[in-house]
Protein backbone atom coordinates (compact mmCIF):
# COMPACT_ATOMS: atom_id res chain seq x y z
CA UNK A 1 0.00 0.00 0.00
CA UNK A 2 1.24 3.48 -0.82
CA UNK A 3 2.14 5.85 2.01
CA UNK A 4 -0.26 8.23 0.27
CA UNK A 5 -3.12 6.46 2.06
CA UNK A 6 -1.58 7.13 5.50
CA UNK A 7 -1.35 10.91 5.13
CA UNK A 8 -3.76 13.00 7.20
CA UNK A 9 -5.11 15.54 4.72
CA UNK A 10 -6.21 17.80 7.58
CA UNK A 11 -2.63 18.19 8.84
CA UNK A 12 -0.70 18.88 5.65
CA UNK A 13 2.20 21.31 5.65
CA UNK A 14 1.11 24.43 3.83
CA UNK A 15 4.53 24.94 2.26
CA UNK A 16 7.23 22.36 1.54
CA UNK A 17 10.71 23.50 0.48
CA UNK A 18 13.25 21.11 -1.06
CA UNK A 19 17.02 21.28 -1.49
CA UNK A 20 17.46 18.95 -4.45
CA UNK A 21 20.90 17.46 -3.89
CA UNK A 22 22.78 14.51 -5.34
CA UNK A 23 22.29 14.74 -9.12
CA UNK A 24 26.02 14.67 -9.85
CA UNK A 25 26.85 11.91 -7.38
CA UNK A 26 23.93 9.84 -8.67
CA UNK A 27 25.20 10.19 -12.24
CA UNK A 28 28.75 9.30 -11.20
CA UNK A 29 27.46 6.14 -9.54
CA UNK A 30 25.78 5.27 -12.84
CA UNK A 31 29.02 5.87 -14.75
CA UNK A 32 27.44 8.88 -16.47
CA UNK A 33 28.24 12.58 -16.84
CA UNK A 34 26.81 15.03 -14.29
CA UNK A 35 24.46 16.37 -16.98
CA UNK A 36 22.70 12.99 -17.04
CA UNK A 37 21.98 13.38 -13.33
CA UNK A 38 20.51 16.83 -13.89
CA UNK A 39 18.27 15.47 -16.64
CA UNK A 40 16.97 12.73 -14.35
CA UNK A 41 16.57 15.35 -11.65
CA UNK A 42 14.05 17.15 -13.87
CA UNK A 43 12.02 13.94 -13.99
CA UNK A 44 11.96 13.92 -10.18
CA UNK A 45 10.73 17.52 -10.15
CA UNK A 46 7.85 16.53 -12.43
CA UNK A 47 6.95 13.53 -10.28
CA UNK A 48 7.11 15.52 -7.05
CA UNK A 49 4.98 18.35 -8.46
CA UNK A 50 2.38 15.81 -9.56
CA UNK A 51 2.46 14.20 -6.11
CA UNK A 52 2.18 17.60 -4.39
CA UNK A 53 -0.84 18.38 -6.53
CA UNK A 54 -2.45 15.01 -5.77
CA UNK A 55 -1.99 15.52 -2.01
CA UNK A 56 -3.16 19.12 -2.10
CA UNK A 57 -0.01 21.02 -1.07
CA UNK A 58 -0.46 24.76 -1.48
CA UNK A 59 3.21 25.73 -1.98
CA UNK A 60 6.26 23.79 -3.13
CA UNK A 61 9.63 25.56 -3.42
CA UNK A 62 12.60 23.82 -5.04
CA UNK A 63 16.18 25.06 -4.80
CA UNK A 64 16.99 24.89 -8.49
CA UNK A 65 20.18 26.96 -8.84
CA UNK A 66 22.04 28.94 -6.18
CA UNK A 67 24.16 32.04 -6.66
CA UNK A 68 27.12 29.88 -5.66
CA UNK A 69 26.34 27.52 -8.53
CA UNK A 70 27.53 30.21 -10.96
CA UNK A 71 31.04 29.23 -9.78
CA UNK A 72 30.71 25.73 -11.24
CA UNK A 73 32.54 24.85 -14.48
CA UNK A 74 31.21 26.99 -17.34
CA UNK A 75 30.23 23.97 -19.39
CA UNK A 76 28.06 22.62 -16.58
CA UNK A 77 26.42 26.01 -16.00
CA UNK A 78 25.60 26.34 -19.70
CA UNK A 79 24.16 22.83 -19.72
CA UNK A 80 22.01 23.64 -16.68
CA UNK A 81 20.67 26.82 -18.28
CA UNK A 82 19.88 24.97 -21.49
CA UNK A 83 18.15 22.25 -19.48
CA UNK A 84 16.15 24.89 -17.63
CA UNK A 85 14.84 26.39 -20.88
CA UNK A 86 13.93 23.04 -22.43
CA UNK A 87 12.34 21.79 -19.19
CA UNK A 88 10.10 24.85 -18.83
CA UNK A 89 9.03 24.58 -22.48
CA UNK A 90 8.22 20.91 -22.04
CA UNK A 91 6.50 21.15 -18.65
CA UNK A 92 4.30 24.21 -19.22
CA UNK A 93 1.40 22.22 -20.76
CA UNK A 94 1.40 19.83 -17.77
CA UNK A 95 1.50 22.75 -15.34
CA UNK A 96 -1.59 24.13 -17.04
CA UNK A 97 -3.31 20.73 -17.05
CA UNK A 98 -2.59 20.22 -13.34
CA UNK A 99 -3.63 23.79 -12.38
CA UNK A 100 -0.12 24.60 -11.09
CA UNK A 101 1.03 28.20 -10.82
CA UNK A 102 4.74 28.89 -11.40
CA UNK A 103 6.71 31.55 -9.55
CA UNK A 104 10.44 32.27 -9.27
CA UNK A 105 12.65 33.90 -6.63
CA UNK A 106 16.28 34.98 -6.83
CA UNK A 107 18.55 37.28 -8.83
CA UNK A 108 16.87 36.48 -12.13
CA UNK A 109 18.78 39.28 -13.89
CA UNK A 110 21.80 36.95 -14.01
CA UNK A 111 19.96 34.34 -16.08
CA UNK A 112 20.64 34.19 -19.84
CA UNK A 113 18.04 36.10 -21.84
CA UNK A 114 16.43 33.00 -23.34
CA UNK A 115 16.03 31.52 -19.86
CA UNK A 116 14.50 34.74 -18.50
CA UNK A 117 12.07 35.05 -21.40
CA UNK A 118 10.99 31.40 -21.25
CA UNK A 119 10.59 31.55 -17.48
CA UNK A 120 8.51 34.74 -17.60
CA UNK A 121 6.28 33.35 -20.35
CA UNK A 122 5.50 30.31 -18.20
CA UNK A 123 4.93 32.45 -15.10
CA UNK A 124 2.51 34.66 -17.03
CA UNK A 125 0.66 31.74 -18.60
CA UNK A 126 0.22 29.83 -15.33
CA UNK A 127 -0.68 32.90 -13.26
CA UNK A 128 -4.39 32.08 -13.68
CA UNK A 129 -3.99 28.64 -12.05
CA UNK A 130 -5.31 28.14 -8.52
CA UNK A 131 -3.81 24.81 -7.42
CA UNK A 132 -0.32 24.17 -6.09
CA UNK A 133 2.14 27.05 -6.45
CA UNK A 134 5.56 25.84 -7.62
CA UNK A 135 8.33 28.27 -6.68
CA UNK A 136 11.69 27.94 -8.45
CA UNK A 137 14.61 29.35 -6.44
CA UNK A 138 16.90 30.38 -9.31
CA UNK A 139 20.18 32.25 -8.95
CA UNK A 140 19.11 32.46 -5.32
CA UNK A 141 20.89 32.76 -2.02
CA UNK A 142 19.40 33.77 1.29
CA UNK A 143 22.25 36.10 2.24
CA UNK A 144 21.86 37.90 -1.11
CA UNK A 145 18.12 38.19 -0.48
CA UNK A 146 18.57 39.58 3.03
CA UNK A 147 21.22 42.07 1.89
CA UNK A 148 18.86 43.32 -0.83
CA UNK A 149 16.10 43.74 1.75
CA UNK A 150 18.43 45.68 4.08
CA UNK A 151 19.50 47.99 1.26
CA UNK A 152 15.88 48.72 0.37
CA UNK A 153 14.93 49.37 3.99
CA UNK A 154 17.93 51.66 4.51
CA UNK A 155 16.87 53.60 1.42
CA UNK A 156 13.32 53.94 2.70
CA UNK A 157 14.59 55.24 6.02
CA UNK A 158 16.89 57.71 4.25
CA UNK A 159 13.96 58.92 2.13
CA UNK A 160 11.92 59.29 5.34
CA UNK A 161 9.28 56.87 4.07
CA UNK A 162 9.68 54.88 7.28
CA UNK A 163 11.56 55.22 10.56
CA UNK A 164 13.83 52.55 12.10
CA UNK A 165 11.11 51.86 14.67
CA UNK A 166 8.74 50.93 11.84
CA UNK A 167 10.93 47.94 10.91
CA UNK A 168 9.36 44.77 12.29
CA UNK A 169 9.67 41.11 11.38
CA UNK A 170 6.62 41.50 9.16
CA UNK A 171 8.17 44.49 7.38
CA UNK A 172 11.39 42.57 6.76
CA UNK A 173 9.39 39.63 5.40
CA UNK A 174 7.58 41.96 3.03
CA UNK A 175 10.94 43.07 1.59
CA UNK A 176 12.12 39.54 0.79
CA UNK A 177 11.63 37.85 -2.57
CA UNK A 178 9.14 35.51 -0.91
CA UNK A 179 6.70 38.31 -0.08
CA UNK A 180 3.18 36.90 -0.05
CA UNK A 181 4.40 33.30 0.24
CA UNK A 182 3.92 31.58 3.63
CA UNK A 183 7.08 30.39 5.38
CA UNK A 184 7.90 26.71 4.78
CA UNK A 185 6.58 24.25 7.35
CA UNK A 186 8.84 21.46 6.12
CA UNK A 187 12.30 21.50 4.56
CA UNK A 188 13.50 18.39 2.75
CA UNK A 189 17.11 17.89 1.72
CA UNK A 190 18.12 14.90 -0.37
CA UNK A 191 21.58 13.46 -0.99
CA UNK A 192 22.78 12.83 2.55
CA UNK A 193 24.05 16.31 3.47
CA UNK A 194 22.70 17.93 6.63
CA UNK A 195 22.97 21.66 6.11
CA UNK A 196 20.78 24.52 4.86
CA UNK A 197 23.23 25.82 2.22
CA UNK A 198 22.16 29.48 2.23
CA UNK A 199 18.53 28.63 1.47
CA UNK A 200 15.57 30.54 2.93
CA UNK A 201 17.45 31.29 6.17
CA UNK A 202 14.87 33.81 7.40
CA UNK A 203 11.86 31.81 6.25
CA UNK A 204 12.99 28.46 7.71
CA UNK A 205 13.09 29.72 11.31
CA UNK A 206 10.43 27.27 12.51
CA UNK A 207 10.42 24.69 9.72
CA UNK A 208 10.72 20.99 10.45
CA UNK A 209 13.90 19.62 8.87
CA UNK A 210 13.96 16.28 7.03
CA UNK A 211 17.24 14.89 5.69
CA UNK A 212 17.47 11.77 3.55
CA UNK A 213 20.35 9.89 1.95
CA UNK A 214 18.30 9.35 -1.21
CA UNK A 215 19.80 11.21 -4.17
CA UNK A 216 17.42 13.61 -5.88
CA UNK A 217 17.00 11.56 -9.11
CA UNK A 218 15.71 8.69 -6.93
CA UNK A 219 13.44 10.90 -4.80
CA UNK A 220 9.94 10.22 -6.08
CA UNK A 221 6.37 10.14 -4.81
CA UNK A 222 6.81 7.65 -1.95
CA UNK A 223 9.82 9.57 -0.61
CA UNK A 224 7.74 12.76 -0.50
CA UNK A 225 4.89 10.97 1.24
CA UNK A 226 7.35 9.61 3.81
CA UNK A 227 8.68 13.10 4.51
CA UNK A 228 5.16 14.42 5.01
CA UNK A 229 4.35 11.58 7.40
CA UNK A 230 7.49 12.49 9.35
CA UNK A 231 6.24 16.08 9.51
CA UNK A 232 2.85 14.93 10.79
CA UNK A 233 4.54 13.08 13.66
CA UNK A 234 6.29 16.22 14.86
CA UNK A 235 4.96 18.41 17.68
CA UNK A 236 5.20 22.01 16.48
CA UNK A 237 5.50 24.16 19.61
CA UNK A 238 6.83 27.47 18.22
CA UNK A 239 8.56 28.21 21.53
CA UNK A 240 5.68 27.04 23.72
CA UNK A 241 5.52 23.98 25.97
CA UNK A 242 3.60 20.81 25.12
CA UNK A 243 1.18 21.60 27.93
CA UNK A 244 0.37 25.02 26.45
CA UNK A 245 -0.57 23.42 23.14
CA UNK A 246 -3.20 21.30 24.88
CA UNK A 247 -4.87 24.29 26.52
Amino acid sequence: MSLFEEIDRKRLPQHVAIIMDGNGRWAKAQGKDRSFGHQEGVVSVRKIVEAATAIGLKYLTVYTFSTENWNRPEQEVQALMSLLVSAIHRETPDLMKNNVRLMAIGDLSRLPEDARVTLQECIDKTSVNTGTTLVLALSYSSRWEIVQAVKTLVGEVADKKITPNDITEAVVSDHLTTKGIPDPDLLIRTGGEKRISNFLLWQLSYAELYFTDVFWPDFREEELYGAILYYQQRERRFGKTSEQLIL
